[in-house]
């Protein structure tokens, strides 16, 4: 088993036999590490799933070898007192050889450039979130109070732009300025919306998500940027949990003890999720929510919140069951009544 702590510029390596003895410790330059992995019988190789882990077990497996990618977190447990290289590519080593270990599943090119997709249009949307707020800002230093949202950008380009403004002439300067920055940002975003709506529809899996309600071409994109193969989960429940729609448990002595769901797990499919049962939630939503059905039962007793992450449960492993048996989504109640 070879373990590599990777980065930049040097690569620690670890390698020793199964049962732990140790092989051989050395640091390599870039070079030196791919010219070293090529002269290397087939082994296992184990690196943290960190930055550029994904490319270099792409380019390891070409070589023949077996790789294995391990969260950080996982890792940290096994560093022996002080932290570098050496003791990270060992602790690598030590993490991989214990059975219960989970690791990270190599993503493809494709995946990669679908999640850099989805990251740069998140990027975009805080920056003119980040504008947005210094144009409300500067507008209410001068009494002039906004609400939020960016659909009343309106109303700050009118008062901006009012010959008849008392605003200063440096501030209104600054203020057209920031209006044209965010201009400029809706527009990239704009082009990111239309570029994953056709990438969507031309994905068959992206298309048969779409058939369940509250989930649109940006969700089901999702889905096939950032999960691993539905495959290797062995249940929709385990999907569930992988994107974080449980409960944190505090459970001890035998006693379970439930609370708020917890922030680990995959964010951006989570976060979508939730957003789209919020729509199913909605004043319109609700007019197709059938009488007596779970969700309407459970509306009436409980929090909108709370409904929307349950129904947002429900929506990952349905997910899971109908990209696992290659089916489109079938409405419950009408699946019952049948």
């Amino acid at each position: 088993m070879i373990g590599v702590d990777l980065a930049k510029a040097a690569f620690q390596v670890h390698v020793a036999t199964m049962t732990g003895h140790v092989v051989l410790r050395r640091k390599f330059s870039r070079p030196q590490f791919r010219t070293f992995m090529a002269e290397q019988a087939p082994a296992i190789v184990v690196m943290e799933a960190c930055g550029s882990a994904h490319y270099w077990s792409r380019e390891l497996e070409g070589l023949g070898h077996a790789v294995k990618l391990i969260a950080p977190q996982y890792v940290k447990p096994f560093v022996k007192r002080q932290k570098n290289d050496a003791a990270d590519a060992e602790a690598i080593v030590v993490a991989a050889q214990r059975p219960e270990m989970r690791f990270v599943e190599p993503k493809s090119q494709e995946q990669q450039a679908l999640t850099i997709l989805f990251r740069a249009r998140e990027r975009l949307v805080r920056q003119r979130t980040e504008l947005i707020n210094a144009l409300r800002a500067h507008l209410y230093e001068f009494g002039y109070s906004l609400p939020q949202k960016v659909r009343n950008l309106r109303h700050a380009e009118t008062i901006v732009n009012d010959p008849a403004c008392d605003l200063p002439a440096l501030v209104r300067e600054e203020c057209q300025g920031l209006l044209e920055q965010i201009a400029q940002k809706s527009e990239h975003i704009s082009a990111r919306d239309k570029k994953i709506k056709a990438l969507a529809s031309e994905n068959n899996c992206a298309r048969r998500l779409q058939t369940m309600p509250g989930i649109g071409p940006m969700t089901a994109l999702a889905v096939e940027a950032f999960p691993p193969h539905m495959g290797s989960f062995r249940r929709g429940r385990d999907f569930a949990a992988w994107l974080g729609l449980v409960p944190r448990q505090h459970s001890s002595g035998g006693k379970e003890r439930l609370g708020r769901i917890s922030k680990a797990g995959q964010s951006d499919i989570r976060r979508l999720l939730i957003i789209g049962a919020m729509s199913r939630l909605g004043w319109l939503g609700r007019r197709a929510i059938p009488d007596g059905s779970w969700l309407s039962r459970i509306l009436a007793r409980k929090p909108r919140m709370l409904v929307a992450i349950a129904l947002a449960n429900k929506m990952a492993r349905a997910v899971w069951a109908m990209l696992t048996k290659n089916e489109d989504y079938m409405d419950p109640s009408k699946v019952t009544a049948a």
